[in-house]
């Protein structure tokens, strides 16, 4: 029998049972893909990450959906790193970390600072690859939506990961939308454009489930995965460069919030770095919380 380390964490929160959970495994190269895949769906959860080592970075991790790996994950990424420094493996004495991690779409650059006694992790996501666009009307009929629910042309963004980003005129519209399982499968089944390896689409609206944020989200997924994502990060890096790329954002910095309506909110700090139409990579931050610790037996 196995005895690997394995941590809990529920990402882009301060508290417990907020946010995005996520399994982290320790040393868990030698893990065969279906015990990784079987992980996944055993805990329920959208995604599990898993600490394998690295020749290119200071640490290396996979991600995995229920039943594939995800090149690159935000709320797996803040739970790695949250699960590291909870086992003493980064070095926080100074009060702030910076060191590399390498994901199946290549090595992210990590900043760990230390406030308050809360560890605020901040990585730094790829430049966007900007994909086609759509007609707004095939993209809200798969949520049961109008086409004037859309506003602009929603587009495929990848900061290591594709998403469709689908700016919604306001809550009212991002509330309503109902996951239509088969009208997602038609859409994907078109050829060209990306669409068969696409993500689900990123719903977006401009403004904050609460005071404190600009940007609410949701991520409406289709089965085997849970039926809704409670936050998103590789999404949100890739929602960031969208609204700041097609000027729908005043400042390149904001609040992003997701998960309220699930009850289990949470929150990151999102910043554009360079122009408009030269996106240098996108940094996206917020708080993990380790909820529990122990062992995994295999």
């Amino acid at each position: 029998m196995r005895h690997l380390a394995c941590d809990w964490v529920d990402a882009f929160t301060d508290r417990p049972f907020g946010g995005n959970a996520c399994a982290v495994v320790h040393d868990a190269a030698a893990l065969p893909l279906e015990d990784r895949l079987a992980l996944v769906r055993e805990t329920s959860l959208s995604e599990c990450a898993f600490l394998v080592g690295s020749e290119r970075a200071d640490f290396g991790a996979r991600y995995y959906l229920t039943d594939r790996e995800i090149p690159m994950a935000g709320h797996p990424t803040i739970a790695t790193v949250a699960s590291l420094i909870h086992r003493g493996l980064v070095d926080m004495s100074t009060g702030a970390a910076r060191f590399t991690l390498e994901v199946g779409a290549g090595v992210l650059p990590i900043e760990v600072v230390r406030r308050d006694g809360a560890d605020i992790i901040t990585m730094t996501q790829a430049a966007p690859v900007f994909g086609p666009t759509f007609d707004p009307a095939e993209i809200a009929a798969i949520y049961g939506l109008a086409a004037g629910d859309v506003i602009g042309r929603p587009q495929i963004v990848s900061t290591g990961t594709p998403f469709c980003i689908t700016l919604l005129r306001g809550q009212d519209a991002l509330r309503r939308a109902v996951l239509d399982i088969d009208a997602l499968h038609a859409f994907r089944a078109v050829s060209g454009e990306g669409r068969a390896d696409l993500m689900e689409p990123f719903l977006v609206t401009r403004e904050g489930a609460t005071p404190a944020g600009d940007t609410f989200s949701r991520l409406l997924m289709a089965p085997p995965s849970p039926a809704e994502d409670p936050f998103t990060g590789s999404a949100t890096g890739c929602m960031a460069a969208y609204l700041w790329h097609h000027g729908l954002i005043e400042g390149p910095e904001f609040t992003a919030e997701q998960g309220h309506h699930m009850g289990r909110p949470g929150q990151a700090r999102v910043a554009v770095l360079g122009p408009r139409d030269a996106i240098t990579g996108i940094r996206v931050g917020g708080q993990g919380r380790v909820l529990m610790s122990g062992d995994l037996l295999l």
